[in-house]
C-alpha cells in the first residue's frame, strides 16, 4: 500500500530528475537500476529504501533531506506553521521547470535584473490586490 510519504518522495525524485534534464533511463543507469524501477519510485508504487535514496540523492546532487522537504507545513525548528509556502506541485509544472532552466542559463547580471523585475511585479500585484480588497471593504461599509 502506498503512503503519502512514498508519493511525496516520488514526486520530489521526478521533480529533481526533470530539473536536471535527466531521463529515467539515465538516472537508472547512474544508480544501477532499470528505468522501470525509477518509474515505480516516482509514482509511489514502490518504496525507496534508505540505501537507494542515498544513491539517488548522490546522483541528483541533493541531500537526502531534499526528498522530505515540504512534508510538514510546520517549521522544523520552531514547530510553528511556515509562512509563504509555495504550492506543493509548483515545481512539478513544466512552465516552472522551463523558467528555472532559462534563468540559470543566463549570466549573473541578467539573472539579477530578471529577479529584480519579478520582485517588482510581485510588489505591484500585491499592492493591486490590497487596493481591490480595500475598495470592496469600503463598498460593503457604505452599502451595508
Amino acid at each position: 500500500m502506498t503512503s503519502d510519504i512514498d508519493l511525496h518522495v516520488g514526486k520530489c525524485l521526478r521533480r529533481r530528475r526533470r530539473l536536471l534534464g535527466l531521463t529515467q533511463q539515465a538516472l537508472g543507469d547512474q544508480v544501477g537500476i532499470r528505468f522501470q524501477q525509477i518509474q515505480k519510485y516516482e509514482c509511489g508504487a514502490n518504496r525507496v529504501s534508505a540505501s537507494r535514496l542515498f544513491e539517488l540523492s548522490e546522483a541528483l546532487s541533493v541531500p537526502v533531506q531534499h526528498f522530505y522537504e515540504g512534508l510538514s507545513e510546520h517549521d522544523p525548528v520552531s514547530g510553528k506553521p511556515e509562512q509563504g509556502v509555495l504550492a506543493p506541485d509548483i515545481l512539478s509544472k513544466k512552465e516552472t521547470m522551463d523558467l528555472v532552466r532559462a534563468y540559470y542559463s543566463m549570466g549573473e547580471m541578467p539573472r539579477k535584473h530578471l529577479l529584480d523585475l519579478a520582485k517588482s511585479l510581485e510588489a505591484t500585484a500585491n499592492a493591486a490586490k490590497l487596493a481591490q480588497k480595500m475598495t470592496r471593504k469600503s463598498m460593503l461599509t457604505v452599502h451595508g
